[in-house]
This record gives C-alpha cells, sequence and structure tokens, in this order.
C-alpha cells in the first residue's frame, strides 16, 4: 500500500490511528539476527532515499554490518555528497523529488572516472523497462522494494567481493604500469636467430630460470605447444618479408611456460630494433594471472545473478498464473459490480471480492495489502480465501470483518496488515451497509453521477488489533432516490502522479465522473487516469469498484 517500507501512510482525515505507530516496528521484523550478524568487509556507503523512514532503517540495518554510512534524502543530495567524499558504495532510490535516481547515477558515475563505485536501485518498478533504464543510467544492481534483507545483505557481500576484486585488479593494473615504467617487467632480448641475449632480474622471477639458464637459448624455451615449435618459422617468416604476427601488438595475450612446467598468461608486446645491423627483438611480458583470475570471478558473479534473476522470473511467472485462478469467482461478473484493478508489478497486493449469500445479500469487498509485490499478494490472500468460505451463509456483516480480522491476527506478522472496505446490500430489506478501515473515503453518487456524500474511513485495518462490536460496526447508507452508485478505491489511484509530480486526487476523480452514464463510468475514470499519467508508471497498485445500489422505491 504505496511504494515506501512505511508500515503505515498518514495522509488521510480518516487514519486517526497512524500516529501511534512508528518505523521502528519494520526494523525488528524485516532484519532477522543472521542477516545483520553476517560478516561483511567494511564500506562508506551513501544511501538516498526520500522517505525518512527507509533511510532510518537502512542506516541502521547497514550500520549493524559493519559499515560507514551516509544519508541523502534525494539525488540533487547525494551528487552534492558524492563530490565531497570517497564512497565506496550507492544504494539509491529511483523515484525522488528535485533529482531521481537515475540522473544522480548519471551525475555520480560521471564523477568517479576510472575508479569503480557500485550502484545499487532500489525501487519498486521492476518491470523490463525500468530495468533497462537503470542499467543504461550505470547502475550496477537492483533490489525492489519492499527491501527484502536477506538479499540486500547477499547482495552486499557480493558487491563487496567484486568491489575488492576490481580494485585488486586496478591495483595490478597501476602496480603493472609502474613496472613498466622503472623497467620492472620481463624484459627479454634475442636476435634475428631466436636467441636470448638479455633478461631482467624481473625476467628471471617470472619464469623461474637464473639469467645463466636463459641467455644463449633460443626463446621458445619461454613458451607451451604449439608455440614452442612454431616459433622458428614465424620468425624466418617475418625476416624473409612475410606479415607479423605479433610484432607490433602491444598488449597481446598470450601464455607462458615457467621452469616448473606450469603454463601461465601472459600480457606481450614486442618491438624491433638494430644493433650494430643486426635486427633484435625486445619483448615486454607481464603476468596477467591475478587479472584473468578477477576476470573470471566477476564473470562467475554476473552468471550467478543472471541466474537468480531468471529463477526469479520464472517463480513469478507461476505464482501470478496461479493468484488469477485463485480469484476468478462468479460473483465477480455480477452486473451491479464493475472494477479494475491495475498493479504497480507482476503481483497486486489490492484484490476486489464479490458473492451472493443464499438469501440474496450481495457482499463486494475491496482490501489492499501493506506494500505490494508477491507479499502484498501472500497477505491479502487470506482475506479473501475467508471471505468467501463466510459471506454464502448470509452473516451480518459487522461479524464478517470480525472473523476476517480475526484470521489476519493470527496469520500475518507484525507490520503487515490489510486496509478494507466491504459493502453488504440486502435486496430484501432495501439496506446497505458498509464498513472502511484504513481505505482512503469512499464517494456515494446519485443517478447523474453527482457526489451526495463523502463516507470517512473511521476503523482501523485488519490485522493490526483485535476487533470487539465497536471496531466491527457498519454504516447504514441512505441510497438517493433514483438508485445511485458507490465509489471505493485504493490509495493508489488518488496517489497516481503525472511526470510533473502531482497526484490524480480526489477532485480529479470526481469530475471524471460527473454527468456521466453509470455503467460508463469506470471506463471514463480509467481514461482521466490514463491522460492524466501520460508514460508515468504507477508506484503502488491502483483499484477502483463502482457498486450499483438499488433505488429505495424498487426494494
Amino acid at each position: 500500500m504505496g511504494s515506501s517500507c512505511m508500515l503505515l501512510k498518514p495522509g488521510y482525515s480518516g487514519y486517526p490511528w497512524a500516529k501511534t505507530y512508528n518505523s521502528a516496528t519494520m526494523n525488528t521484523t524485516a532484519t532477522p539476527v543472521s542477516v545483520v550478524a553476517a560478516p561483511t568487509p567494511s564500506q562508506h556507503i551513501l544511501v538516498v532515499d526520500d522517505t525518512a523512514t527507509n533511510r532510518q532503517i537502512l542506516g541502521v540495518f547497514l550500520k549493524k554490518l559493519g559499515h560507514q554510512v551516509d544519508l541523502a534524502e534525494d539525488g540533487a543530495q547525494a551528487v552534492e555528497l558524492f563530490a565531497a567524499k570517497a564512497y565506496d558504495l550507492v544504494i539509491m532510490d529511483v523515484m525522488m523529488p528535485v533529482m531521481d535516481g537515475y540522473e544522480a547515477t548519471r551525475r555520480i558515475k560521471a564523477m568517479c572516472g576510472n575508479r569503480w563505485v557500485p550502484v545499487v536501485f532500489l525501487s519498486a518498478l521492476d518491470k523490463d523497462e525500468s530495468l533497462v533504464t537503470g542499467l543504461e543510467a550505470g547502475g550496477d544492481d537492483y533490489l525492489p522494494k519492499p527491501i527484502n534483507f536477506v538479499v540486500l545483505a547477499a547482495k552486499l557481500r557480493s558487491l563487496s567481493r567484486a568491489l575488492s576484486l576490481r580494485r585488486e585488479l586496478e591495483d595490478a593494473r597501476r602496480f603493472s604500469q609502474a613496472v613498466t615504467d622503472n623497467l620492472v617487467d620481463a624484459i627479454v632480448t634475442i636476435n634475428d636467430r631466436g636467441v636470448i641475449e638479455s633478461v631482467n632480474p624481473a625476467g628471471c622471477q617470472i619464469f623461474g630460470y637464473p639469467a645463466n639458464e636463459m641467455v644463449g637459448r633460443n626463446v621458445s624455451m619461454l613458451m607451451p605447444e604449439p608455440d614452442r615449435s612454431a616459433h622458428d618459422g614465424y620468425l624466418a617468416h617475418y625476416l624473409n618479408g612475410g606479415a607479423p604476427k605479433v610484432l607490433g601488438t602491444a598488449g597481446r595475450e598470450a601464455e607462458g611456460l615457467r621452469k616448473d612446467g606450469s603454463r601461465f598468461p601472459i600480457s606481450l608486446s614486442i618491438s624491433e630494433f638494430r644493433d650494430q645491423g643486426q635486427r633484435m627483438f625486445v619483448s615486454a611480458l607481464r603476468d596477467i594471472s591475478a587479472q584473468k583470475a578477477s576476470e573470471q570471478q566477476l564473470r562467475e558473479n554476473a552468471q550467478a545473478l543472471q541466474a537468480y534473476h531468471d529463477d526469479r522470473e520464472a517463480e513469478n511467472s507461476l505464482a501470478v498464473e496461479i493468484l488469477e485462478q485463485l480469484m476468478q469467482r462468479p460473483g465477480l461478473r455480477d452486473p451491479s459490480l464493475h472494477y479494475w484493478v491495475n498493479p504497480a508489478t507482476n503481483f497486486s497486493g489490492d484484490i476486489v471480492a464479490a458473492a451472493r449469500a443464499n438469501d440474496e445479500r450481495f457482499y463486494v469487498l475491496l482490501a489492499d495489502a501493506t506494500g505490494h509485490g508477491l507479499a502484498a499478494a501472500i497477505s491479502v490472500l487470506p482475506v479473501m480465501t475467508l471471505f468467501y468460505d463466510i459471506v454464502e451463509f448470509g452473516l451480518p456483516l459487522g461479524r464478517v470483518i470480525a472473523k476476517i480480522n480475526s484470521q489476519l491476527r493470527n496469520a500475518l506478522p507484525v507490520g503487515r496488515f490489510v486496509a478494507c472496505a466491504c459493502v453488504c446490500i440486502d435486496p430484501k430489506r432495501g439496506m446497505t451497509e458498509v464498513w472502511m478501515g484504513g481505505m482512503p473515503s469512499g464517494i456515494l453518487l446519485d443517478a447523474g453521477g453527482k457526489v451526495v456524500r463523502e463516507i470517512q474511513s473511521t476503523h482501523l485495518p485488519l490485522g493490526i488489533d483485535d476487533f470487539d462490536w465497536r471496531k466491527s460496526a457498519t454504516e447504514a447508507l441512505v441510497v438517493p432516490a433514483g438508485g445511485g452508485q458507490l465509489v471505493l478505491f485504493s490509495d493508489g489511484l488518488i496517489e497516481a502522479q503525472n511526470a510533473a509530480g502531482e497526484a490524480f486526487g480526489m477532485e480529479r476523480l470526481c469530475a471524471a465522473l460527473a454527468g456521466v452514464p453509470g455503467e460508463r463510468r469506470l471506463e471514463a475514470a480509467k481514461d482521466a487516469v490514463a491522460r492524466f499519467m501520460g508514460q508515468q508508471l504507477p508506484h503502488d497498485d491502483v483499484t477502483l469498484l463502482l457498486v450499483d445500489l438499488p433505488s429505495p422505491k424498487a426494494v
């Protein structure tokens, strides 16, 4: 229920309970002790997130892992801090005011020069195009919200190893350059017969021979097969006017052969000169075993991450199919029901459920679980399952709510809850009841689409506290003459943003519904949201539900 890691999202007048909870709850439930205790090389990390709770939770978590942490509340502040300090790693939120994560990452990468500073994106936008945008901006890894701290700790360990290897590689390259500048690489000089004329101490050390065992012998002794047997032929071919095989190619990778018979990778550069008219060749050789080992480790890390991503996508596809099958029920095809569910990810933390009881009462439910994605979808499944199990018996709406809340209290961990709106239409008694807990205010429209009243959410969400009769008390709606329509929605609808960062809001929703026939209002609202957002992607699950209410005269 929102793209942040916050437990509760204050901002609605119907959330009188929001001030009684704090972000420390999430830290204790979302961060297992085993993760905090996992050994990780200490790094200087910059955490960038516009939500204070997220920054604090990540800061505490990373410090428990032994890291030094600085916090930035937007991309512009992150760029300023990065210019002033040397960071080892950046954890970057994507959607932020002032400057988003993509632009901040581009500027940070531009400041890095040849130094590699990994950037890990944190975002609820885990669709392919979002991942591609992050990679193109210079991102090195991605972690979806809500944050799985076990995965985050594993990624930090993997990136720390890769960073250490990368730095070792960079140090080795700087060292090799210094060695070359000071003639401490292996320098081997041969004549036009391929016989070694001289070798420096570094060459003796690299190949394992003393100088007196190398000078005067053919240079092919330092080569494994097949180069050893072919070398004299290559040299004769070149001296007779043929094209060079290696000469003039700087840093060509080849293999060397040590005295002990072991083969190892080398970087080889050969140049030609004349000494008193004799054609001579000087070879500069560098042992690149450590570099190759580092590159292999980086490739293995990349393959492991890709395998993890592929497995996760396959599991997600199966889970989506299973959840879609579970949610398809006959009551959702009732002609008095109109709804739209647009998930922010593959999984929706919002559900719509509807069923008729044996006595013809019609029950409708809209539920919105904390967060979104697979975790939110799993959290809301008990609501749907229990709803369909009990409403067929025609229980009073208050008892239905109390039973669902009791189930969630037992099933959900601390910090997880489900906002809910539930309606019961009794055609025999001519009554419509509604219960609202933790949801944005609903709207009652007359037949012409005019707002008759706003229905406040005055109860706690489900799964937070035990319910007594007061907490499960319902409200009777007075339906306008000629019938009406009840409009319910998740906060993802009115909080949907356009490119300028403006929220869609209640006023735009009411304007989209006004004067539109009841059967066309859903499409009118969807079109209004699409026009408002343009190319922007939703940050949260978006759900809109319209329920036709019968005229008091017709019941």
